[in-house]
């Protein structure tokens, strides 16, 4: 379900939008618009939808549009034309009250800039917007505590800002909008500011905080690596047009313009290919009922050295060797728990080839990907680990 729906919004700046729409109709260029009419399109007819517990990234170069089209969103910019729809609620065509109402409850935005007040203490910022809200002062700061404690900063609540680091401040920010519990959260190029080292945390904690909160998440930035780690999906934008969404992986796998294809073309795969994309299906699995002699008949079928136990849901058990199976059918056992493997190396689907490889080195058999609920879904083996690197690299050479 749709939290957020943008209908071919569209900004122009100057004299002339209406003369600058009409052209924009007729597909005439933004540096001709700019040359005939003194107006500077920002914007040009972005639509596209944001799921509920959705991070949704949209990235570009310095003067894409991509800030203007976010701030167009919650209307800090207002639209020339078009909508933005959040829970079936249109926030182009909100009065006054009800759009501060939006800003208070519904959303918040976290800035590149800290914007925090240095004579307040780190409690008494993340509380403003409550304060806001006229929440009273008791029940604020608490949430305030809660909210800091979500960013690993409980400790600092009587701080002032000028006693912490800037990835510090930028949590205090971070914890400000989630003290007010919004259901979407706009960030602006919220980490661009930080070294890089404290960036790459910001962007864990952010990954580790939406796994709990499950927010509604619009991220800005003109970083393509941290477009790829952060999103869910990708828009590509380029002179105010979006140039294409979709999720990280398709992108590299399947850029749709000339632009995208040059914009991804350096970027390194192992970081950004996932075990999803490289797993291979198991030819056999084996189940509970099943003794040592149907496993190694279930192996000898399949031409495989090993196999997998799963339970009648699929949720993995262990892994069985080809040699414990022929052993055991040679003492004549008849229960596989005695040859069954329980500790064995699992990974998520979304984990990247970079952690594939360390874990497939100290990894004695086949490493098995399962979902968040222990259901098995395929195995990763090293051969397959380079192929999906080559294959991914060099997409045509087997063509």
């Amino acid at each position: 379900m749709a939290t957020i729906k943008v209908e071919n919004i569209t900004k122009i700046f100057g004299d002339r939008p209406k003369k600058a729409l009409e052209m924009l109709d007729q597909q005439i260029s933004k540096d001709e618009i700019l040359e005939k009419t003194g107006s500077t399109v920002g914007v040009n007819k972005a639509s596209f939808e944001v799921g509920e517990g959705e991070i949704f990234v949209i990235m570009g170069l310095s003067g894409s549009g991509k800030s203007t089209l976010i701030r167009c969103m919650n209307r800090l910019i207002e639209p020339t034309s078009g909508d933005v729809w959040v829970d079936d609620e249109n926030v182009t065509k909100m009065n006054e009250e009800q759009l501060r109402n939006f800003r208070r409850y519904k959303q918040a935005m976290v800035f590149q800039k800290f914007a925090l007040f240095p004579h307040r203490t780190v409690a008494e910022n993340v509380a403003f917007g409550l304060e806001i809200q006229d929440i009273s002062l008791e029940e604020r700061m608490d949430k305030a505590l809660e909210a800091l404690d979500l960013v690993g900063l409980k400790g600092y609540a009587n701080q002032k800002p000028g006693q912490l680091s800037g990835g510090m401040q930028q949590r205090v920010g971070l914890a400000r909008c989630l003290a007010v519990d919004p259901e979407i959260l706009f960030m602006d190029e919220a980490f661009s500011a930080l070294d890089p080292l404290i960036r790459r945390d910001m962007q864990d904690e952010l990954l580790n905080l939406q796994s709990k909160m499950n927010k509604t998440i619009v991220f800005i930035t003109h970083d393509l690596d941290e477009a790829l780690k952060l999103g869910d999906r990708v828009a590509i934008m380029k002179d105010g047009i979006i140039e294409q969404i979709d999720a990280p992986e398709d992108i590299l796998r399947n850029p749709k313009t000339e632009y995208v294809a040059r914009f991804v073309e350096d970027v390194d795969l192992a970081k950004v290919l996932t075990a999803e994309g490289v797993m291979v299906k198991a030819k056999a699995l084996a189940r509970p009922k099943d003794g040592p002699r149907m496993v190694l008949r279930k192996m000898r079928e399949a031409g495989i050295s090993g196999i997998f136990m799963v339970s009648r849901d699929d949720e993995l058990i262990g892994y069985i060797s080809s040699d414990d199976a022929r052993k055991a059918v040679d003492e004549d056992k008849t229960n596989v728990e005695d040859i069954l493997q329980k500790d064995i190396v699992t990974t998520l689907p979304d984990t990247t080839l970079n952690d594939l490889f360390e874990l497939t080195a100290s990894a004695s058999v086949p490493v098995a990907v399962v979902d968040e609920h222990k259901k098995f879904k395929g195995l990763i083996i090293r051969g397959s680990l380079l192929s999906g690197l080559v294959k991914e690299a060099y997409p045509h050479d087997d063509e």
